[in-house]
């Protein structure tokens, strides 16, 4: 009688065992199968489609004036500063698919960047993926002469503020 005990003591503290560490594993990440008929997980989240910006990409190829301010109160004085910086220009060129070949923050080679547009009716520009993506730059006003840009990514915005581009004349 003593030793069927003990075994089925020991039988008893292995199945308790077992079952604490399946249970202990289901808290940390696990889980078990679910048998009802109603959706397990949330659905995906709709892929918005690429929206076409409502300034095309031949628009802002060109030579540009380029300037920065932080203050709006400086936007002025900026664009003068800008327009003097037609000397020495920053050259925006067309993409090889369609889009503009320009800096991103901090990247000394420019690359070719698309122009977005967005449900909100914003316009952006930055390389391919979601708007607005952290490297994309949110046109704040274009007029076909004065260009004027911020980055989404705070930190750069920051660094950066409000870039002005004002276009130069063409060469005579």
């Amino acid at each position: 009688m003593v030793r069927s005990c003990s075994v089925r003591t020991v039988a008893n503290l292995g199945i308790a065992s077992a079952l604490t560490l399946f249970l202990g594993a289901c808290g940390g990440g696990m889980s078990l199968p679910s048998f009802s008929s109603g959706p397990s997980a949330p659905p995906e989240p709709a892929v918005v489609p690429d929206m076409p910006a409502s300034i095309r990409a031949d628009e802002i190829v060109g030579r540009w004036g380029l300037a920065s301010y932080q203050n709006p109160n400086d936007r002025a004085r900026t664009e003068a500063a800008a327009r003097s910086q037609c000397k020495q220009p920053y050259v925006i060129t067309a993409g090889a698919t369609g889009g503009v070949v320009m800096h991103l923050a901090d990247q000394a080679t420019p690359q070719e960047l698309r122009l977005k547009g967005s449900p909100s009716g914003k316009n952006y520009i930055g390389p391919a993926g979601p708007t607005p993506g952290e490297q994309d730059r949110e046109i704040v006003s274009f007029d076909g002469r004065v260009l004027v840009t911020r980055f989404v990514d705070k930190d750069a915005a920051v660094r950066y503020g409000n870039m002005v581009y004002i276009r130069c004349a063409p060469r005579a």
